[in-house]
Parts: structure tokens; C-alpha cells; sequence
């Protein structure tokens, strides 16, 4: 199987040191086992994508010596491919309408219980609310959420996935009776513009490119269980997953796009060069 993994930059802001660190991971390790490494431009956050950053950052990778294979893959050219998928777990009942607002979750988890509010990977733990109705996304607040219950139980009582840290392979459990619990009923898209989440299309996007190996940050570990039940619903092959440490500010924050003072662009116009890069994030 040849060795394949991505970088997968949205162009909301320039991309700052995390990102050469994870594009420079990426590329070395794809060069050193022979295999390919691609570019895939996740611009579907219409409202926060801009031209110039998806240029910035052809720009950024060229001077860190980074070369890609193939076309570059554009999610907001893919579009129809996701609605075909989304449109296929309604079909199968997986789905449900959802009109809840993050204070209308915020306000039903606060009301049985005091304390801190239980968090998934993909933040606050849904409750249900409108957990049972019919799919329908005819308005454009209206999200279409994966119904974990029934979801879970068309999948095995426990499935595997492989993780890869520091050169040693792990074979991480799933427990189907957790997810319900732990993850909850995650948005797969929402009706109108950007209409497909996250998850959903890089799981897609990921099978697409025919990834085997997806390296990206610790900050992503635990949206790893969302993407393999996508995965195993969709009968999808399950990549290997390496989750790197984060490159962080001087106060042990992670980085941002927002915080300019860490962007690539910056340290090439102050006069450092690639291996100056290299050297900082610990490469």
C-alpha cells in the first residue's frame, strides 16, 4: 500500500508556526517512506475564507520547501459528493433535524444538574432535545445531527483503529456503548451555506484521496472516534492516525491564526529562513 498523508490548512488567517511544524512533519515522513503527500484546501467556512490566504499559503509551503503531488482538492469544489452522503444517512434513518441553538443546549444541560457541563470532542455533549424528528432542513438554523443511538447500534460492540506516536503502533478501542455518552449526536451539516461539517467531510475527503496515514495535532485526538464511526457506518477503510504535539506561544498557549506575531509570513519578511523554521518548532 503506498504510504499517503495530507495537510489540510483552511484559509481563514495565515498559517503560523503550528501549521509549518504539521505540513513539515507530514512531508518529511511521507518523503522518507516514498509515498505522496497531498494538499487539501478545507475552505468550506464560507463567511471566514479568503482568497489571499488560500494564496498565502501556496506561498508559505513553496518557501518551506514543501512540494505536494496531484491537483490540489478544494472542499468547496466537492460539495455535491457530501450532500450525496448526507442525503444517504437520512435515507437510512441515521439522522435528525435539530433547531437547538448552543444557549438552548447550554440552558438543558444546566437544568438537572450543577456543576461543569459534560464536553465531548466535538464540545458540549448534545441532549437529545429534538432527538426523533424527521430530517427535514428546510430552514437555514436547522442542523442535521448523526443519531448516535441508532447509529451505534448497526455498528460492532467494539471496533479498532490504529494510532501511531513516536514511531510506536497502538491499536485504540472503540466501545459502541461509550459513544452514545461520551461523543453524543454530533452535526454532520446544516441547511444553506457550509452546509457539511467538519467531520463529515474530512472523513469523506480522506477516503477520496485514498489517505492511509493522517498526521495531525493532539487537538484532534479525540475527534478521532467521531471520524472512525463515520467511517464504519459509511464502510470506509480507516486510515492510521498520528497526533502530534502542538507548537505553543510563550505562555504555553496554542497557537491561533489570529496571533499575526506567530505567522510564517512574518518570520520570512524578518529574515529567518526555512531551516530557522525548522530549528523553532524542534525539527
Amino acid at each position: 500500500m503506498v504510504f499517503r498523508t495530507r495537510f489540510a490548512p483552511s484559509p481563514t488567517g495565515p498559517l503560523h508556526l503550528g501549521h509549518a511544524y504539521s505540513a513539515l512533519l507530514s512531508h518529511d515522513r511521507a518523503r522518507a517512506e516514498a509515498g505522496e503527500f497531498l494538499l487539501r484546501i478545507e475552505d468550506l467556512d464560507s463567511a471566514r475564507c479568503r482568497d489571499h490566504f488560500e494564496a498565502q499559503i501556496y506561498e508559505d509551503l513553496d518557501w518551506l520547501g514543501i512540494r505536494w503531488d496531484g491537483p490540489v482538492l478544494r472542499q468547496s469544489e466537492q460539495t455535491q459528493d457530501y450532500d450525496a452522503v448526507l442525503s444517504d444517512l437520512t435515507a437510512r434513518g441515521l439522522t435528525f433535524s435539530c433547531t437547538c441553538s448552543r444557549s438552548d443546549i447550554r440552558a438543558a444541560l444546566a437544568a438537572p444538574q450543577e456543576g461543569a457541563l459534560p464536553l465531548g470532542p466535538d464540545g458540549l455533549i448534545y441532549p437529545g432535545t429534538c432527538r426523533g424528528r424527521v430530517a427535514q432542513g428546510d430552514t437555514a438554523d436547522e442542523a442535521l445531527r448523526l443519531d448516535m443511538t441508532k447509529a451505534t447500534a448497526v455498528l460492532p460492540d467494539i471496533f479498532y483503529y490504529q494510532e501511531v506516536g513516536d514511531d510506536v503502533p497502538a491499536t485504540i478501542a472503540v466501545l459502541r456503548q461509550t459513544l452514545v455518552a461520551s461523543v453524543g449526536d454530533v452535526v454532520l451539516g446544516r441547511k444553506g451555506q457550509d452546509a457539511v461539517a467538519y467531520h463529515l467531510a474530512c472523513v469523506i475527503d480522506d477516503a477520496r484521496q485514498g489517505v492511509s496515514h493522517v498526521i495531525r495535532g493532539q487537538d484532534l485526538s479525540e475527534a478521532t472516534q467521531i471520524h472512525v464511526v463515520l467511517q464504519q457506518l459509511l464502510g470506509l477503510q480507516t486510515p492510521v492516525y498520528c497526533h502530534h504535539r502542538l507548537i505553543r506561544d510563550a505562555t504555553a498557549k496554542r497557537l491561533a491564526k489570529r496571533s499575526d506575531a506567530q505567522a510564517i509570513a512574518k518570520f520570512r519578511d524578518d529574515g529567518m529562513s526555512p531551516q530557522d523554521i525548522r530549528r523553532l518548532v524542534g525539527l
